[in-house]
């Protein structure tokens, strides 16, 4: 290590620099913490994610459009059975929330279209 003022190498252990006397620089590093053990960098990032959860997920939020309900719903339950493969991995809420959403964006439309064709 060397004194963050003359650049004269000090010991690790030296609480003072010995040629100016000031104390050396000391670098700490924070404790690396794994990125998939933080809920909210999960929340945000796909990290430790089923790839197929995350698809799921975006497919699920188009489906309101009609055409990506069945992708939705196709994707949620693929991404159910790699999640059940996989425990280690996240996502089973996408899953589900695009399993919700394919069945809404088929059905709702269905419905809509058979009450106008008995009237």
């Amino acid at each position: 290590m060397y004194c963050q003022h003359c650049g004269t190498e000090v010991s690790e252990s030296a609480q003072v620099c010995h040629h100016c006397g000031s104390p050396p620089l000391r670098t700490f590093q924070a404790p690396r913490a794994d990125i998939e053990d933080d809920p909210a960098m999960r929340l945000l990032l796909p990290v430790g994610r089923s790839v197929w959860a995350v698809a799921a997920g975006y497919a699920g939020l188009f489906a309101v459009l009609g055409v990506c309900a069945p992708v939705a719903l196709i994707l949620g339950i693929v991404a159910l059975g790699d999640l059940k493969r996989h425990p280690e991995k996240h996502g089973k809420g996408r899953a589900i929330f695009a399993i919700v959403m394919g069945v809404l964006g088929i059905l709702l439309p269905t419905i809509f279209f058979l009450s106008l064709a008995r009237t």
